[in-house]
């Protein structure tokens, strides 16, 4: 019996073990070489806020192409923003002042602010437009063995899926490093893809950079998993332990 303890004791132990190969991340970075980062500008959106301004040489020539600003007190101004923002239809348009219904469809916000610019210009509104988009509300959802998920708005440009992580506090060490779920959606369209974080192969696909709307899945690994559903945690092992302890007293006596 007490072979028998000590055998359960050490599976217990090496079951909740991890090797290095399995938390280091970018283990191979070094072999990969440099290459060119791909850069990615993602196509508007239906329901994407966008934040457009139009400006001029004569500021009051540009006025009748802006929102005026909400009168309304938000909390921030990133809220004051979105109530001023442009939505996207589930149709792919926007309404703009005095231009009617634009549609966004396979735009990136840079190419709806040469299309904005052109039309203005061609249609004799203003001789030296100069438009600026962005979009306002994007946001990526972290769920799983984070130390801080949620759902989180950001601003830049081009985030890296390292850096989203980041912002949800790093995974825990409980977090399966080599098989990140990812979700996308894209024209109506959901890719689904799994990440290897201990590789850095995946800095060169499209997933490198997060896109509005990603959803980030980080799994329990296997030891984490096995601890759940075989004894638990710690005070479960010791439960248990002392639980075989008394069987073996009472049946030896």
């Amino acid at each position: 019996m007490k072979h028998l303890l000590l055998f359960l004791s050490a599976l217990f132990l090496l079951s909740s073990c991890a090797s290095k190969k399995e938390i280091l991340y970018l283990q191979d970075i070094e072999t990969k070489g440099s290459r060119e980062i791909p850069y990615q500008t993602p196509n508007i959106q239906p329901n994407d806020i966008l934040k457009i301004t139009v400006e001029s040489l004569s500021p009051e020539a540009a006025l009748p192409y802006n929102k005026m600003a909400s009168k309304a007190q938000p909390t921030s101004n990133l809220e004051i923003m979105q109530l001023d923002g442009y939505v996207v239809s589930l149709n792919n348009t926007i309404g703009f002042p005095v231009l009617g219904t634009i549609s966004t469809k396979n735009k990136t916000t840079e190419e709806l602010e040469e299309f904005i610019k052109n039309k203005l210009t061609s249609e004799g509104h203003l001789l030296d437009a100069r438009v600026n988009v962005r979009l306002i509300n994007a946001k990526v959802t972290i769920l799983g063995e984070v130390n801080k998920p949620g759902t989180f708005n950001y601003t830049d440009q081009n985030m890296t899926l390292l850096q989203a992580l980041g912002i949800a506090g790093d995974l825990t060490i409980n977090g399966e490093r080599k098989d990140i779920l990812m979700t996308r959606e894209v024209d109506g369209i959901r890719k689904v893809t799994h990440i290897d974080l201990t590789s850095a192969e995946f800095m060169n696909s499209e997933f490198y950079f997060i896109k509005p709307n990603d959803l980030i899945v980080v799994n329990p690994n296997d030891p984490k998993v096995k601890s759940s559903g075989f004894v638990g945690n710690v005070g479960t092992v010791a439960t248990v332990i002392s639980l075989v302890l008394s069987i073996t007293i009472l049946l030896t006596r």
